[in-house]
């Protein structure tokens, strides 16, 4: 028998705070679990992904070794990428080429980063598989 991952959990100083720009970011709700009082973990679970928020005593630091890649599901990449920074995100690095391919590089409101790739539909109009633009 093989494992399975059950969620991605990402430490954060206000797991309320980080979920709730998540769950906004996937459409998704959040929901609290306090398994020890006053030790508030929070889920966001959406279609392919859930996603556990931990409070850890330390800010993060250093770059993420893991990260999400995002790709849009009913608007373009660069029109994700505006929704996402009206939420709070900062953009980290502008990786989009002159010819449509490319990524951004956000981070979320506690500077975790993350990709926003091409939708479906712009990487058939430009003849791109499913595969990454690029490594990013």
């Amino acid at each position: 028998m093989v494992s399975l991952v059950r969620h991605v959990t990402v430490d954060c100083l206000d797991a309320p705070r980080v979920a709730a720009f998540w769950a906004a970011a996937l459409g998704a709700e959040p929901v609290v679990v306090e398994d020890n009082p006053g030790d508030f973990e929070v889920t966001v679970t959406a279609p392919g992904i859930a996603l556990l928020f931990v409070p850890v005593p330390r800010p993060k630091t250093v770059k993420n070794r893991v990260h999400l890649d995002l790709q849009p599901q009913d608007r373009g990449r660069d029109a994700e990428v505006r929704r996402l920074l009206a939420l709070g995100a900062t953009l980290v690095d502008d990786r989009r080429e002159p010819d449509g391919t490319g990524w951004c590089v956000l981070a979320d409101v506690e500077g975790n980063e993350f990709c926003v790739e091409r939708s479906a539909a712009e990487r058939a109009a430009t003849g791109s598989g499913p595969r990454r633009d690029a490594e990013g």
